[in-house]
């Protein structure tokens, strides 16, 4: 892999990250949802332990939310390419709700190149203040 390629990979599984975070923000779930792989896996930092696996699977868990207002951060955004088709990242990541303290956590991120461009194969949040 050159190293053209792989600063690519880094920026394009970054942008992910902070897309991530403004469409979630906007409540635009087709969209959100369409940033995973077909068959990836979405950990929520409120429910770390309880995976949902599959896009419609996702979809569907941000369908069923009750509506809310959020800003999410992100920042300190890592990503190390593994290959052509794989890199990992974490990334830091401060929600704000409105409905109490902010929450300060983290997310671990495994990516894929698929036929769509990079998407979350696993997106793992977990928190470290709540």
């Amino acid at each position: 892999m050159s190293p053209e390629d792989r600063r690519a990979a880094e920026h394009d599984c970054a942008r992910l990250v902070a897309l991530y975070a403004n469409l979630n923000d906007d409540a635009r779930w087709d969209e959100v949802a369409a940033l995973y792989a077909e068959d990836g896996v979405m950990y929520r930092p409120t429910a770390p332990d309880q995976g949902v696996e599959g896009r419609e699977a996702i979809l569907a868990a941000f369908k069923a939310r009750p509506p809310r207002t959020t800003r999410h951060v992100c920042s300190n955004v890592v990503i190390d390419v593994e290959g052509p088709a794989t890199a990992r990242g974490t990334s830091a990541m401060l929600l704000f709700t409105g409905e109490g303290a902010p929450l300060v956590g983290s997310f671990h991120d495994r990516f894929v190149l698929t036929a769509d461009g990079w998407r979350f194969a696993e997106r793992r949040g977990s928190l470290t203040f709540k």
